[in-house]
Order: C-alpha cells, then structure tokens, then sequence
C-alpha cells in the first residue's frame, strides 16, 4: 500500500509548491476494543453461549485452499449480498472451524462432507470480528471439506472493506459505485474468511451486476450470463494462491484504455469517464515498469493482465491488489498541460511502488504483520531502483535522502518502534503503516546493497524471490538469501577497509538484526588526530534522560572519503569504540558517502569546523547529497546539545552559493522551523529576524528563478519550491510578479494558462484576498483536473482569511462540496499557516469521534508538531489524557505529539538568547535583509 497525503503549505520545511507526493505515516486509529492476547475470561458469544476460542490470532487446526465467492451489491439501497464456499484441509481433529466476519449476517452455513450435507451452528464474538462454525461430529485430519454461507451487509461508509463511492460528471450528475480496500484487516468485513496474510487461497469470484456498470476483479472475466430480472453475473478466472487482503473487485460506470506488455501482459487503466484522457502517461509507465520488473525479478509477472484503477474516494495513496491496483485519482491522472514535474514523478513512484508489491507482497508475503517492512520497505526501496532505471529525466535519486530524514525525525523519538515489531490486534497493525516500516525500511535496504555491492544484492533478492514464491515469510529468510551470496566484488579492499569482510563470513543476519530488531539508529562521533581516528557509537534520541539511550548497539557500514582520496574507503564498526588509520594525514574526512548508511555523524574537536571551511571555500568538492547530509546531521546535532546553535548556522551561511535540490530544500528544511516555533510564541521581532535571514541567504538563487516550466524535473521542482517559498515570505519582486499573474489569470476566467511550476506560488498571492478565494473555490468546484484542484486546495487551506480556513474543514469533513479523503491534507496544511493553527488544534480536539481511522496520527502530528510552549504542552496533554482505550488513549502517535512538543521547548529554551544574539551579529555584517 502507498500511504500518502500532499505535503505542502511550510511543512516542517517550506511550501512544496507543486505538492510532492509524501509518505506518511498514518494510522494510529481509535481501538476497535481488541484486548491484548493475556485476558483470560472466556469469551462469550451474542448468543450468550461461550466462544470456543480465546486469541486474536486464528487457530491453525484448519485452513482455507480455495474460495468460491459470489457478490451482490445493490447500488441503490447500497448493501451487498453473497455466497461463500471455502474449500478447508483440516490439519487437527476439531469440531470447530474459526474465522473472521465483522458487521455482517451469516446466515444458512452449512458443510459439504463425504458423508453429505449439514447445517453448522454458528457462534459470533464480535470483539475479535470472529465466527465460529461448530459442527456436531468430528472434522478429521487429512480430510478436505467444504463450507457454504450466506451474508448481508451494508456497503461500508468508510474507506475500507467494500464501500460506496460517489463522484460528480462533468454535467453535475452524481454517481455511485463500490469498490474495496482489504489490507489490513478489512476482508473480513467484505466476505466470511481466515483474513490474515498466512491464510493464502485461490480465489473464484463472480459479481451479479446492473447491465448499466462493469465489474473487474484481481483475474480476467471468463463470461457473462443474464439472470432474472435484467442483472448480470459475471465470472472471474481463478486467482493463483494468495492472502485474502489482496482481493479487490470493483462495480462501477469506469470505461478503459488498454496496451500490452513486451512480455505478453495486458494492461489497462480504468478510471471515469470524463477523465479517461488522462491515463496516457500512466499507461505508458506501467507497460515499461511491468516490464522491468519482470526482467529485474527474472520471474514473470504470473497472471494474463493487471489493471490500474483510479477510484474518486480513496483514502490511502494506492494499494497493491493483484492485477487490479487502486489508486486515489490524484496518483494516477495526468495532464500534461496542467500537471507539474513532481505530479509526474509522483504518479511514477505510486506505480512503480505498487507494481513492485506484485513480487514482493503479492508473490511473497511476510508471514504476519509484524514483518510489514519486508513488503513496503521494499516497495518503496524499488520504486527508486525501477525509476532511475526506466525513467531516468525524473532524477528520482535526488530525493530518496528526504525518505531517510522523514524516517529519522520519528526514529530519534523514545515512542518510536523496531522496523519488525511485535502486533496483534487491528489498531496496533494499523499503526504499522509509517514512516518506519516504510522509510527506514527503504533506507536499510539501500544501506545494504551498498555494503554488499548492488551485483550480489541483486542476486540474494532474486534467490529469495524465487525461493519463497506463493509463500510467507520472516526476516531471517531474506538475511539467509542475502548471506551466502560469493561475492565476485569489484571493490579492491584498501588498507583502511580490510575490516569490511575481514577474514569473517560475512552475517547479514547478525548485523541487519541490529537494524530491524531495535528501535533508533546510531549516531557515530568521528574524531581526526593526526592519521588515527577514533570512532564510537550511540542512539540518537531526542531526550533529557540519557538512561534512555543505553544498551544500543549496531553493526555499521561506514563508509568515507578525505580530502586526500575521493575513494570510498569501508569499514564495519561492530563494538561501541574502534579507531582506523589513515595512510597520511587529511584536511577533512567526510562519513557515510552521499549517505548511503542510515546513521549520523558529529564531528568532534576540530571536524566541524574543518568541513564548515571546505563548504565556505569549494562546496562541489563533495556530492550534493554529502551536502544535505551535512546541513541535516549538524541541525540535528544542536538538538541534542552536541553542537552550539551558531556552528550550524555558520556552516549554513554557504547555502548563498548552493544550487541543488537536495541541499537547498534540506537548508529550508532545517532553518524554516526555527521561525515556526516563534509564531507560536509571540515574538514578532526574532520571527522576522529569522525570515529576513532566510530569503537573504536565498535571494540570488530566488532571483535567478525564470516564471516558466523550462529545465530538468529537480530544477522545476526547486523553482517551485524557491517561488512559492519567496512569496508566501512576502518578497517584493515575487509578490508583484505574481500578482499580476493572478490577475491575468482572474481576468481571463481562468482560461489562461499559467506555467505549471509557478502555479502555486501565484495562487497563494491570489488567495489572500475574499474575492480572490472565492474565485479559486469557483475553479477548484468546476475542475475535473486533479493536480490543479489540489493546487488549489492547498493554496486556499494557506490563506489568511480565518473564517474561509474554518468553512473548508467543515466541508471537508462534510464531504459534499470537498471530498472527505482530503480532509487530513486540509487541516494539516491549516496547521502550518500562521493564521490557522489554533483553528486547525479546536476542529482536531472537536472532531475526534469524526474524524475516523486512519489519518488520525497524521493529524495528531501534523497539528501539533510546531507547538513550543509549556501551555500548548499542558492543552496537549489535558486533551489527550482525557481519550479512554476504546478512543485511542493508547495510540503511539499521542506519545510522539508529547515528546516533539517537549523536544521544541527544550529547543527554544536553550537555543532562543543565542540565536538573537548571531542574527543581530551576522544581519550587522552583510547586506541589508529583505522587508
């Protein structure tokens, strides 16, 4: 699953202009009262007879081999009907058969045995969403058996399980239709089945349907036959053997464009009607990523199509359903006229994400959701190897280092949690579904192809592919593909690297556990004497309780180069503290290359000061991503007392020669927040000190921006940002240059066509004004475009007008005239404008029943995180503590809230006097600063 929502308006850093589709971490949703495993009362049915299971966990005695599903859903009254046939093997003699149904009548169960047909009785607890069905003789073991039932319920008004959408033609009429969304734990809520991943079956679906709708499945439609009273059934081919939370079907008005593979694979994207002409890049990008997949994986994709479809309510980004991925419109429409270079690569990366999930999630799958990370933390590693591949222009690799520092703000929390972790109930899967699982997993996997070569990495991922096919697995079995791998290494192993692979087979297993089975990553501190250089290792953690950083330990891949050799020399840093010689001695010596390794590095005694020298004097003699690694590591460094505030904001000052992406959005990203935690405190003066600063050091660079959509994808997504940054900040030449965009485009009723790049820059001008508002509400309402509606929506959520900023929440949450998906994105983004966040706080605090499951820790996040005073700490806390169980009191994104909050008071304490006194110092000295 791609789990996402627009990041814009001055997220921790500034406005994306053209919102960049971000990871986030969702998921922490109220409790659906699932105990933990150690309650001990037996429990009892509806019925008030006792359950015949006690643990969340389905029991193993039987198994599903294959389904027969039949699905009606009736679009006017907007409930489904159906039958199920479960072919069971009974692995333990019982008399019961447990399995999962939430929210639905069962009804007519019966058994199809050797010795003939019965009926089963049939016990509900709905606490655990379980049935039990108890037959009054013995099921044996070895034998197969078949299960018939009957079920109704009403299509779900949630984003999961099989649920209603609606969307608006161009001609104003509404129109309805149903489709699913399975993982995690929704299946059960669509069909009675053994909902967990281990569970897989083969699966033969038939839908009954309207002759006005289409229906399509994970697998090719065989035939259609009439039924009475003028419906239609249509019947799937089987499904290879998989897990029930990738079943998907689909009854709806969509029509199709269609293209097939190299490798034989036809491909088709759905989507409705008044916005077919804009799946062209989408079909040309799963064609070629289908096809490099199959080439890259050396297994060909096992099924005859796979269609992508773009569904108008949606709340998670896409999801990987095998041979029918689902996506929000937004992930999958493209207009090239009206769409930016970071929408397409945007799209790109969903579909290269979800097509990556047919091998690894679909074909293997982990075992339970504790091991999540070996399906999205792969996705979305491979979503950055696939495109540098296939679409080499959209430069992907200039943003992957962004994923690793997203993954690292959660991961130097004290509430973060292990990659691979312990789960049991829905809520706690849920929260699985962040920036760990998927960011750090990503970034853990890059850091070791590069410790065992890109070749061989290659090759350990194809051994597990192929070993483990339609089966689940664990960490350990893709440590032990990785581990006997015979490295035919091009690399010479220099002196100072003889510790790479010295003498010692090499264990992927013992030194990934370190990296999977604790939470945290390392910070190493690197001290230069002479040719020695002395290491040592600790958790990086935002605390004041040093205790807390104890008893971590990891195997780490260092890498480095020196002022003396742009060689990358290796070595594995096992034990808390090592030393490694030189050949001669240096200037400088810059660890973890382009930062391929997930840890940071402090530079001791002189080192800081030495690097802050090269960056002043000749900032091309390391790689841009060193650079943003760099800016990031020492920002980060004064959080935890290991680096005086005005160190950094030296080394910062080189950023007036900077040009690339990376490190300019990573210098934004680092200084933006210091003047975000003063609106929040009523300190106009140092607040606009600090702005005055930021747009001084980034003037040239604002000024070399040209108002078009002209250069590579990293430039145009850097003008984007640099535009919108300069404007939201009030500069002068900005504001007026878009200005008079705005009103060209207002005047020309919005048929002019603006520069994609700048769009959002000329949009929050325009937005500051009732009428100007009130226009773009008119295009954003009239628009079938999506990237240019969400444009829209962000620019709006940033205005100043207060009562606008409220009236788009209640809609959002409304969902009549504003979708209820974007509602997140809306309150997040009012969160981040300095006029809004006391707004975006009261409708969180409101609205907690409202506002459903899974976008509540990106909301909890989102809106609290800038928030740097004792009293929001307390208004925090009081709110939270008030939450019982049942509505989320034990939710780990409320622990992050807590700790970020107390994380900037810390900050603002410590740091505020010495900051006031370098801006007076250093704005003395240079050229006057921006009004």
């Amino acid at each position: 699953m791609f789990l996402h929502f627009h990041s814009t308006a001055e997220r921790m850093s500034t406005m994306l202009a053209a919102p960049l589709l971000l990871l986030l971490l969702v998921s922490c949703h109220p409790s659906s009262g699932a105990p933990n495993q150690s309650s001990k009362e037996v429990p009892i049915s509806t019925n008030g007879q006792p359950f015949p299971w006690d643990l969340m966990r389905l029991p193993r005695s039987v198994s599903p081999l294959h389904y027969d599903l039949t699905i009606h859903p009736n679009l006017t009254s907007l409930t489904f009907t159906g039958v199920v046939r479960i072919q069971l093997e009974v692995h333990e003699h019982t008399r019961t058969v447990i399995l999962h149904a939430k929210q639905m009548e069962v009804s007519n169960v019966i058994i199809l045995a050797p010795e003939g047909v019965r009926p089963l009785q049939v016990l509900e607890y709905p606490r655990f969403h379980q049935i039990a069905l108890v037959s009054d003789s013995w099921l044996i073991k070895g034998r197969k058996y078949e299960v018939q039932m009957e079920f109704a319920a009403n299509l779900s008004d949630s984003y999961h399980g099989f649920y209603k959408s609606s969307y608006r033609t161009s001609s104003g009429e509404i129109r309805l239709m149903a489709s699913t969304q399975f993982e995690a734990t929704f299946a059960r809520g669509a069909f009675p089945c053994f909902d967990e991943p281990a569970f897989k079956a083969n699966f033969t679906i038939q839908i009954i349907r309207e002759p006005r709708h289409i229906a399509i499945s994970n697998m090719p439609k065989l035939k259609t036959v009439d039924l009475p009273g003028g419906l239609l059934e249509d019947y799937f081919d089987t499904t290879v053997k998989m897990s029930t939370y990738l079943v998907a079907y689909i009854v709806s008005d969509f029509v199709s464009v269609s293209r097939t593979t190299q490798h034989g694979v036809k491909i088709s994207i759905y989507a409705v009607p008044d916005k077919i002409d804009q799946t062209t890049f989408a079909l040309d990008a799963a064609v070629k990523l289908l096809d490099f997949y199959d080439d890259y994986f050396d297994i060909p994709y096992p099924l005859p199509k796979q269609d992508l479809a773009a569904i108008p309510d949606f709340q998670s980004g896409a999801m990987e359903n095998w041979g029918l991925t689902t996506y929000r419109e937004t992930g999958l429409l493209f207009d090239p006229k009206r769409s930016s270079a970071s929408d397409k690569m945007g799209i790109a990366k969903v579909i290269a994400h979800e097509l990556a999930h047919q091998w690894f999630g679909n074909l293997v799958t982990m075992e339970w959701w504790n091991d999540l990370w070996l399906n999205e933390g792969f996705a979305k590693f491979m979503e950055y190897i696939s495109l540098d591949i296939t679409y080499p222009e959209l430069q992907v690799d200039d943003f992957f280092l962004g994923k690793c520092f997203e993954a690292m703000e959660v991961d130097s929390l004290s509430s973060s949690h292990p990659v691979s972790t312990p789960v049991e109930n829905p809520t706690q899967i849920q929260e699985m579904f962040d920036d760990v699982s998927y960011d750090k997993g990503a970034c853990i996997l890059n850091m070791l192809r590069d410790f065992l070569t890109p070749e061989a990495f290659e090759i350990g991922i194809i051994r597990y592919l192929k070993r483990y096919s339609y089966q689940n697995t664990v960490n350990s079995h893709l440590w032990e593909s990785l581990t006997d791998v015979k490295f035919c290494s091009k690399r010479n192993l220099q002196s100072g690297a003889s510790k790479w692979f010295s003498g010692d087979e090499l264990d992927v297993r013992a030194i990934m556990d370190t990296w999977t089975l604790q939470e945290g990553f390392p910070l190493v501190t690197v001290e230069v004497r002479g040719r020695e250089v002395r290491l040592s290792q600790e958790r990086y953690l935002k605390t004041d309780d040093p205790s807390l950083t104890e008893g971590f330990l990891w195997q780490i891949p260092l890498t480095y180069i020196t002022s003396a050799s742009n060689t990358v020399h290796r070595f594995l840093l096992k034990t808390r503290t090592d030393v490694l010689y030189l050949p001669e001695e240096v200037d400088w010596v810059k660890f973890n290359v382009d930062m391929c390794g997930y840890y940071m590095v402090h530079y001791a005694g002189d080192g800081w000061n030495s690097i802050i020298k090269l960056l002043h004097h000749n900032h091309t003699a390391l790689s841009s991503n060193d650079r943003a690694s760099l800016i990031h590591n020492i920002f980060q460094l004064v959080s935890v007392g290991k680096v005086r505030l005005d160190t950094a904001l030296e080394l910062s000052l080189y950023l007036s020669k900077e040009t690339e992406v990376m490190p300019v959005t990573q210098g934004f990203g680092e200084l933006v927040p210091l003047y975000k935690l003063m609106e929040k405190r009523d300190m106009a003066a140092l607040e606009n000190q600090m702005k005055g600063f930021i747009v001084d050091l980034f003037r040239d660079l604002i000024d070399r921006q040209e108002w078009t959509d002209s250069g590579s994808v990293s430039q145009r997504v850097l003008r984007s940002y640099l535009l919108t940054f300069a404007c939201v900040r009030n500069y002068s030449p900005c504001v007026t240059k878009a200005q008079q965009l705005f009103k060209k485009w207002k005047d020309s009723d919005g048929s002019l066509s603006l520069p994609v790049d700048v769009t959002t820059a000329v949009f929050m001008v325009g937005v500051r004004t009732p009428e100007g508002w009130d226009f773009m509400f008119e295009k954003y309402h009239q628009s079938l475009q999506m990237s240019f509606r969400s444009r829209l929506k962000s620019a709006m959520a940033f205005s100043p007008l207060q009562d606008k900023l409220q009236w788009m929440m209640e809609q959002s949450l409304h969902g009549q005239v504003m979708k209820t998906q974007d509602l997140p994105d809306v309150v997040v983004v009012i969160a981040r404008n300095p006029h809004g966040y006391k707004l975006a706080w009261d409708f969180l605090r409101s609205n907690w029943f409202d506002l459903g499951s899974n976008t509540i820790s990106y909301l909890v996040n989102g809106v609290t995180n800038q928030y740097s005073t004792r009293e929001m700490l307390s208004e925090v806390k009081s709110f939270f503590g008030s939450l019982t169980e049942e509505t989320g009191s034990e939710m780990r994104c409320i622990q992050q809230a807590y700790e970020t909050i107390e994380d900037n008071i810390r900050w603002t304490d410590s740091n505020l006097p010495l900051l006031q006194n370098w801006l007076n110092k250093h704005m003395g000295r240079d050229k006057p600063v921006a009004s």
